[in-house]
C-alpha cells in the first residue's frame, strides 16, 4: 500500500504490508498439532488439554455433528462462556464448513430470538443452564439440533466433583428429547473424526451480532478471510513474542469479537496456551493472573480498574506480564501508569469494532506510547477521517473527523440486511461512525461515536471528553455523561458517577472540577451518583441505556 503517515511509527520488524498467506484458522490448528503436538493450547481451572488433543476433538466433533445432519454453511449458534466446549465447537464447525453464530449467554429470550430469525439458525451449543430456554425457541425458529455443553465436562478431579450433581439432575429430564444431545457424547458417538475439504478463503467464518448500542443488533458476516488475517497481522505486531512459547489470559468472551480475534485465533496462530477465564470478573481475574503467569493480559478499562482495585494487586508481583492490550473505552492515563509501574510490561491501547475482525489501530508494540491514543492503523490497513456531514472530503489533521477503514479485516457486510451493508460500506470503505483526531505522526485519538454526540444550544458535545475529565478527581472511579431533554438547550449534560470505595464528592464539587478543565457548555449540568453502571459482556459502559431510560422518562424521543 502506499506510504502513509503512521508506518514511520511502526519498528523495523513490522513491515506496512504483509504478504499475507491464504491458510484459515482450522488449517492453523491442524499444522500447530503437528508442530507442536505437546503444548498446551488450553488450560482451564488447572485442566490442560495440548494442541494435538485440540486438534483431535475438533475433528471428533465435527464428525458427531456431521452425524446429526449438520452440514457446509448451515449455521449454528455457540452461547457459551470461555470453556473448552467453546473452542472445540468453533473449530470443529470450521472442520464441516458451517458457520458458528456467536451468542452471548446472557442474551434475553428476545434477542435471541431475533437472532436466530436473522442468521437462519438451526442448530446451537449451549450451556446447560440455557437448554430450557432455546428448546422453547423451537417453536418461534428454525432451531431443530441443541447441544447441551455442562460446565464440569472438562473440570479436572476434584473440582469435577465439586459440581453439584443435584442441579445435572435438573436438566438430565431434557436429555432424551429429539434433537437435544449432550456435547460429550456428541463426541464420544462419532464415527471417527471428520477428514472433508477445510472450508474456502471467502466462506462465512462468523455471525457475530453488534451489542445492539446503536439500535437493533445485526449479524455480521466474518470471512475466513477476515479472521486469519487479522491474526496474521497481530502476529506481525508482536514480532518478539510470536515465535516463542507464550501464555494469555482469556478474559475476553469468545463470543464478543474481542474474545474471538484477541484471544481464541491469536493463541492458536502463535502456538500459545490459552488460559480460559469463564467468569470474568477483577477478583478471579487478579487470581489467575498470579496463579498462572500469563504473557499477555487482554481487558477493558473497566477490568484493568477493578483489578488494580483489588487489596493483593499492590502486594503482587507482576512483573513476568510482557504487555496488556485494551480496548472498548479510554484507558485512564494514571492506570497506564500504574500497570506500567507494577509490571514493567508494555501497554497497547486498540480501537476496532465488530465490523473489522476488533481491530483497526493499536499503539505500536515495543514502540511510542501516546495516552489517550488508540494508536496507529495497522499493517495492510487504511484509514481516513471524513466529514461527518458529507462522508467524503478528507479532514485536516488535527480536526475531527468520521474514521473509515479499509483493510483485510473488514467484513463483509450485514447478513440479510443489504440495505445497511450499502449504507456502511461505500466505494470499498467501512465508514464506522466513530469520531477521531489523527495528529502528525498518525495516532489516532478517539472523540466519540456521532449516535453519542450531544447537540446542546447548537454545540456538538462529545461525551467522551466529559467521561475522561470526571475520571481523573481523585474521588471517581467511573463516570459516564449523556445528553438528556432540556426546554431550552434541546440537550443538557448529565453525568452519572460511581464513587471509589469510602470517597465523597457533592454535585458542586465535581461542577467545579469540569468546569476547570472544560469550555463553559460542556460541564455537566446535572450529576446522579449511582452504586454502578450498565456494562456489557465484556465490561464496556452501555452509555446508550442510560441514555435511552433518561428520554424515556421525559415521555420525548431522541432525533438522532
Amino acid at each position: 500500500m502506499e506510504q502513509r503517515i503512521w508506518h514511520k511509527q511502526y519498528r523495523p520488524e513490522t513491515p506496512a504490508e504483509l504478504d499475507l498467506e491464504p491458510v484459515t484458522m482450522p488449517e492453523l490448528l491442524a499444522r500447530q498439532a503437528k508442530r507442536i503436538p505437546k503444548s498446551d493450547a488450553m488450560l482451564y481451572m488447572g485442566k490442560h488439554i495440548t494442541y494435538e488433543e485440540l486438534d483431535y476433538l475438533a475433528g471428533r466433533f465435527a464428525a458427531g455433528m456431521a452425524a446429526l445432519g449438520v452440514g457446509r454453511g448451515d449455521r449454528v449458534a455457540v452461547a457459551l462462556p470461555n470453556t473448552p466446549q467453546t473452542v472445540i465447537a468453533h473449530f470443529g464447525l470450521w472442520r464441516l464448513g458451517a458457520v458458528p453464530v456467536a451468542c452471548n449467554p446472557l442474551y434475553t429470550d428476545a434477542e435471541m430470538e431475533h437472532q436466530f430469525k436473522l442468521a437462519g439458525v438451526g442448530a446451537a451449543v449451549a450451556l446447560d443452564l440455557l437448554c430450557p430456554r432455546l428448546l422453547a425457541l423451537r417453536a418461534k425458529t428454525d432451531l431443530r439440533l441443541l447441544v447441551c455443553c455442562h460446565i464440569n465436562d472438562y473440570l479436572p478431579f476434584p473440582l469435577r466433583q465439586l459440581y453439584p450433581l443435584l442441579k445435572r439432575q435438573m436438566y438430565r429430564r431434557y436429555e432424551r428429547q429429539a434433537g437435544y444431545w449432550p456435547f460429550m457424547e456428541v463426541i464420544a458417538n462419532a464415527p471417527g473424526a471428520h477428514t472433508g475439504p477445510p472450508p474456502k478463503w471467502d466462506d462465512l467464518a462468523l455471525i457475530p451480532f453488534t451489542g445492539g448500542t446503536t439500535g437493533v443488533s445485526k449479524g455480521v458476516m466474518i470471512t475466513h478471510a477476515n479472521a486469519s488475517s487479522i491474526v496474521q497481522i497481530l502476529r506481525a505486531w508482536f514480532f518478539d513474542l510470536a515465535s516463542q512459547p507464550g501464555s494469555e489470559l482469556g478474559v475476553f468472551p469468545i463470543f464478543h469479537i474481542s474474545g474471538f480475534t484477541g484471544v481464541l485465533n491469536t493463541c492458536v496462530i502463535n502456538g500459545w496456551s490459552n488460559i480460559l477465564v469463564p467468569k470474568p470478573e477483577p477478583a478471579t481475574a487478579l487470581q489467575m493472573i498470579i496463579k498462572y503467569r500469563p504473557d499477555l493480559v487482554p481487558a477493558v478499562p473497566t477490568l484493568y480498574v477493578g483489578i488494580m482495585a483489588q487489596p493483593e494487586f499492590a502486594k503482587a508481583d507482576l512483573s513476568f506480564v510482557k504487555g496488556f492490550f485494551s480496548g472498548a473505552a479510554p484507558l485512564a492515563v494514571d492506570t497506564i501508569h500504574d500497570l506500567k509501574a507494577a509490571t514493567g510490561g508494555d501497554i497497547m491501547e486498540v480501537y476496532g469494532m465488530t465490523e473489522s475482525c476488533a481491530l483497526i489501530t493499536a499503539t505500536p508494540w515495543r514502540g511510542k506510547l501516546k495516552p489517550g491514543s488508540v494508536g496507529v492503523p495497522l499493517p495492510n490497513t487504511d484509514v481516513k477521517l471524513v466529514d461527518m456531514e458529507d462522508g467524503k472530503t478528507i479532514v485536516p489533521v488535527g480536526e475531527p473527523g468520521e474514521i473509515a477503514f479499509r483493510g483485510p479485516q473488514m467484513c463483509a457486510g450485514y447478513y440479510n440486511m443489504p440495505a445497511e451493508t450499502a449504507h456502511a460500506i461505500r466505494d470499498g470503505w467501512f465508514h464506522t461512525g466513530d469520531v477521531a483526531k489523527m495528529d502528525e505522526d498518525g495516532f489516532l485519538f478517539i472523540v466519540d461515536r456521532t449516535k453519542d454526540m450531544i447537540v446542546a444550544s447548537g454545540f456538538n458535545i462529545y461525551p467522551r471528553e466529559i467521561d475522561e475529565v470526571l475520571f481523573e478527581h481523585p474521588a471517581v472511579l467511573e463516570a459516564c455523561a449523556v445528553g438528556v431533554p432540556d426546554d431550552y438547550r434541546g440537550e443538557t449534560v448529565k453525568a452519572f458517577v460511581v464513587l471509589n470505595r469510602g470517597m465523597k464528592a457533592t454535585p458542586e464539587e465535581l461542577d467545579q472540577w469540569c468546569r476547570q478543565r472544560l469550555t463553559p457548555y460542556k460541564a455537566p449540568k446535572l450529576y446522579e451518583f449511582v452504586e454502578s453502571l450498565p456494562k456489557s459482556a465484556v465490561g464496556k459502559i452501555l452509555r446508550r441505556e442510560l441514555r435511552d431510560r433518561e428520554w424515556a422518562k421525559s415521555g420525548r424521543q431522541r432525533n438522532v
